[in-house]
């Protein structure tokens, strides 16, 4: 007898019955999709923190430390020194806010573009076509913008607490408003408000769009030039290749929007008392930074950034990338 397979076998529908539900379905694999994106996301965040902390740490005090009768002469010197007075501790310091941080902010920032990249590939009718080059960078300045909002409080929280040595041994006198990431909440939410985790927001977007555009973009190009080259899928694609797109975009990120960075810094740092700040606006922190150093002033803490920039972003984008394609597996 002639086996028939069942998968050819098409039942007409029965009047009564309703249609099968397509667009939930279609809702449900969105949704599906959007859980595996802030996972990888998440894990992601665990590995550019642990790898980037203390680079960040020394870009923070040497953008924030004094022009006159600086603490630091630069980035080695600046390690040497943290390392001296608050041993290893010192270089992690703060880490609280971006560790526990990172991992909803990545989440956000992978599943943002992860939906980005969805949409910009949806046609109004609902079929799908392939990302053009412009897609990739597009998807990127979307994503830019709206995890500014989840990253600025944690960048906030981080920045006033890696800046208390600078300030401690800036004046002696200087008493540590607070001392925890906890403490700088309560303070912060006291003062401010809601608003108060928010300090340094405007600065924030003006930096994460452009930025992540290219940073974001580049890789995934980079990537998709390397499978050309290779005869593959970006999938199949080896580990030190992957890690090299990274690198890169992480490179080209900073590059882009370094000065940016610095006001950013200069406004996060800045008193949580609106009435007391010396930076109250991105023209305001322009023309004061301007005012100490000139052009050299919008790259003070450059040299670390930039150590950091491959490595970290070579790490976390691999690790994104890897567990992203473990879970569509």
């Amino acid at each position: 007898m002639e086996e028939v397979q069942s998968s050819a076998v098409q039942m007409p529908a029965h009047p009564s019955l309703p249609a099968p539900p397509v667009a939930a379905a279609g809702q449900a694999s969105g949704f599906v999709k959007f859980l595996k994106d802030s996972f990888a996301g998440t894990v992601g965040g665990v590995a550019v923190t642990l790898v980037g902390h203390p680079f960040d740490t020394v870009k923070v005090r040497l953008q924030t430390q004094p022009t006159t009768n600086p603490i630091y002469s630069g980035a080695i010197d600046c390690v040497r020194k943290t390392l001296q007075w608050e041993g290893v501790g010192g270089l992690y310091k703060g880490v609280t806010s971006p560790l526990a941080g990172q991992m909803f902010f990545r989440a956000t920032l992978f599943s943002a573009f992860g939906a980005s990249k969805r949409w910009l590939a949806t046609n109004p009718d609902g079929s799908t076509r392939a990302l053009t080059t412009a897609d990739y960078y597009k998807a990127g300045f979307i994503t830019g913008a709206a995890a500014a909002f989840t990253e600025s409080p944690i960048d906030f929280y981080k920045s006033q607490i890696q800046v208390q040595m600078v300030r401690a041994k800036s004046d002696p006198a200087y008493k540590p408003a607070y001392t925890s990431v906890s403490e700088c909440v309560k303070a912060t939410l006291r003062t401010s408000g809601l608003r108060g985790p928010f300090q340094g927001l405007s600065a924030t977007l003006l930096r994460n769009a452009p930025a992540n555009a290219v940073y974001l973009g580049s890789f995934e190009v980079l990537k998709g030039r390397a499978a050309s080259y290779y005869g593959c899928e970006t999938k199949d694609l080896s580990a030190p290749v992957v890690m090299a797109a990274g690198g890169t975009g992480g490179i080209l990120y900073w590059l882009a929007i370094f000065p940016v960075d610095v006001i950013k810094s200069a406004m996060m740092t800045d008193s949580i008392d609106p009435q007391q700040r010396r930076y109250p606006s991105i023209p305001a922190a322009a023309r004061a930074l301007w005012a100490e150093g000139g052009v050299s002033r919008f790259y003070r803490g450059f040299s670390p950034c930039i150590m950091r920039a491959a490595p970290a972003n070579a790490v976390m984008l691999f690790t994104v990338d890897k567990v992203t394609h473990l879970l569509n597996e």
